[in-house]
């Protein structure tokens, strides 16, 4: 989908993630919409404390503490919102970390798996649980998976764990919005520098989680794919895709015909 406008207010929302940072920002604004909100993550007492918070400020909040890492823990956060809430209307596969910058090959192999159970595979049991229950449903709805800047560039150096990590969420989403029906909208939320738990030793440098929040929200009521906010971000991106198009005008230069070998053409001409 990731075209067509979608309505915010009084939805039924899912945040792993939710209790701090990017997602409690998100928690906050769309309860201030009339949303009704869940938030998980693996920690009862964060979980809490953030929930109360929200209640405070008049959003209607509640919780459930899911490990995203574990399948069967994010099939029983599903149980249980549609037991509560009685069905979803928007999914945020958010819950993320990263590691102590290292080159690639100082990283130890589980720090570098630790970081793909939940920032990669945390992200692929959300879509996987949620989007089929989604289709069942048969509803307006959206799934919103957090990437990063980094999924676009390599944004911090010696961080490639976190970036690689980053690139595969990347894949995951752009390959899940073609799969989703038409009322399912698919979208891919790029942080830039913001101000959370993984950035707080210069967070003051960094932009607001409540207005990254707000940010993201507009371009969701958009419909919009790729949701993005540092605006320098482009310097980077078009750095990248300059270097790419160059090695193929160099290398592998447009002919007429040259469709001969592209994968997309060739499945379409086999009826796939």
């Amino acid at each position: 989908m990731g075209s067509e406008l979608f309505e915010l207010s009084n939805r039924r929302v899912v945040i792993t993630g939710g209790a701090s940072g990017i997602g409690f920002a998100l928690a906050k604004g769309l309860g201030q919409l009339g949303c009704r909100i869940m938030i998980a993550e693996p920690n009862e007492s964060r979980l809490a404390a953030a929930v109360q918070k929200l209640q405070e400020l008049g959003v209607d909040a509640t919780s459930q503490t899911c490990d995203v890492t574990r399948l069967e823990q994010v099939e029983q956060l599903a149980d249980h919102v549609w037991e509560t809430f009685g069905g979803v209307d928007m999914v945020f596969n958010n819950a993320g970390i990263s590691i102590g910058h290292s080159p690639v090959v100082d990283t130890s192999m589980e720090d570098l798996h630790e970081v793909f159970d939940v920032n990669f595979f945390g992200v692929w049991h959300g879509c996987k649980v949620f989007g089929q229950r989604l289709i069942e449903q048969g509803t307006p709805a959206g799934i919103y998976n957090t990437g990063s800047e980094n999924a676009l560039f390599n944004a911090v150096p010696n961080n490639a764990a976190y970036i690689a990590s980053k690139h595969a969420v990347l894949g995951l989403t752009d390959n899940l919005r073609e799969q989703m029906p038409d009322y399912i909208n698919v979208g891919l939320i790029n942080p830039g520098f913001v101000s959370t738990g993984m950035t707080e030793a210069v967070g003051h440098l960094a932009m607001d989680a409540d207005q990254f929040a707000a940010v993201v929200l507009k371009q969701i009521a958009d419909g919009r794919f790729y949701i993005v906010s540092h605006a320098y971000n482009m310097v980077h991106i078009e750095q990248r895709y300059a270097e790419i198009k160059q090695a193929f005008e160099a290398y592998a230069p447009r002919y007429e015909g040259d469709e001969e070998y592209d994968v997309r053409h060739l499945l379409a001409t086999l009826g796939q």
